[in-house]
């Protein structure tokens, strides 16, 4: 760990090999959604990775995020899709990133700035199949298509694509997914209709992409799973979990049967024993709502964290084993070798693998295994300086 307290190591051919599981399965190209510092991998790594083994297009939600691949050098088309109709959206023109349109206001405030800049906006319009959430209600679906047509005509705008979001994105095959699908196809033959000739489509999810096909289209926009967490759950696809978080223990304590442990005492030793502190708390991104659930792994077996998570450290009950200045503890990581993985952290505390993964915070340190050399369990994984 170069020292430090903590760290997040990153496998990135774990999410080569992930790209081409999910290309493999997509009848359409892949998008590959990096928005969020790509889940807490580190955008700028994981796009290079992905445009290598499969993607052709990223995705992210603000300019900024985009802005940021551009000026690392990436040059792979990228869609933004959450901005102000009256936002400076010159930068995003001048770096050509793709705009996600959701209103008439988004659509006009798009092509004043194009108009202005002497330039044609890319843009992918989105209509809202039953999420309630982001895009176009059907009833505005008319004039927003209507109005694209004619600002492409007069070149402010060229409409790359039409997309939505699926509802249930862990389950592709709920029956309210057909009903979205027979929604996105009214609203791309009404988009036709007002003479659009959208060339991208796209709807499927990671979960759709690996086992919908009839909602890929042309485009298919991966996020969880390209980070290795089986996106529906009963169905593996053999997907590789990428990130390995573990910290060092910075202190320990022997203890009494029945001593109180972190705030409140809600947890209490069960025997004579020892302590040990770990510098990861909710700051650090792991969840306070996992408190009196979560593990990690430390000295060759799980442990339990001993009481309420707090902002930046978490006590772990070791038993009768003393641990050791500066051992090393897996909070989570691929579960080969008995350590806890993201998805059991998501369900101690109650929320979702993605919630976990972009939380966890900037002050722990990144460190990124290269493409081509994958380890095979945790002790392949080198403690640089160790």
């Amino acid at each position: 760990m170069r020292g430090g307290l903590s760290e997040a190591v990153v496998d990135l051919a774990a999410i080569a090999h992930n790209t081409r599981v999910v290309a493999a399965h997509a009848r359409g190209t892949v998008m590959a959604v990096v928005k969020a510092d790509g889940f807490g991998h580190g955008a700028v790594q994981v796009a290079r990775t992905v445009l290598a083994n499969g993607a052709t297009r990223l995705g992210v939600t603000t300019v900024d995020e985009a802005l940021r691949l551009r000026g690392a050098g990436v040059a792979a088309p990228v869609l933004a899709w959450m901005y102000l109709p009256q936002d400076d959206l010159s930068q995003a023109l001048a770096q050509e990133i793709d705009l996600s349109v959701a209103s008439l206001a988004h659509l006009q405030g798009v092509a004043a700035q194009a108009s202005a800049a002497g330039t044609t906006a890319v843009v992918h319009l989105k209509v809202d199949t039953g999420l309630h959430r982001n895009g176009a209600c059907p009833a505005e679906w008319p004039r927003l298509v209507t109005a694209a047509a004619q600002m492409e005509r007069r070149g402010t705008v060229r409409v790359r694509g039409v997309w939505s979001h699926l509802v249930h994105l862990d389950d592709p095959g709920h029956p309210f997914t057909a009903t979205q699908v027979n929604a996105f196809e009214k609203a791309v033959g009404r988009a036709r209709d007002a003479g659009l000739r959208p060339d991208l489509l796209h709807l499927a999810n990671s979960g759709a992409a690996l086992t919908a096909p009839h909602t890929h289209y042309s485009l298919v926009r991966a996020g969880l799973g390209l980070y290795g967490v089986e996106p529906v759950p009963g169905r593996t696809f053999g997907l590789r979990p990428a990130m390995t978080l573990r910290a060092r223990v910075i202190m320990h304590r022997d203890v009494g049967a029945g001593e109180g442990v972190s705030y409140g005492h809600d947890y209490t030793t069960g025997q004579p024993g020892a302590l040990a502190l770990m510098p990861l708390g909710w700051a650090d991104g792991l969840p306070r709502a996992a408190s009196g659930r979560a593990q990690v792994w430390l000295g060759g077996a799980r442990r339990p964290v001993a009481g309420r998570i707090a902002m930046d450290q978490c006590v772990i009950d070791t038993g009768r084993r003393r641990a050791s200045l500066g051992e090393q503890a897996v909070v989570f990581g691929p579960g080969t070798g008995g350590e806890p993985t993201v998805g059991e952290w998501a369900d101690w505390a109650g929320t979702t693998p993605q919630e976990i993964l972009a939380g966890i915070g900037a002050r722990v340190p990144r460190r990124y295994l290269p493409a081509d050399v994958r380890p095979l369990s945790l002790d392949r994984i080198p403690a640089t300086g160790d």
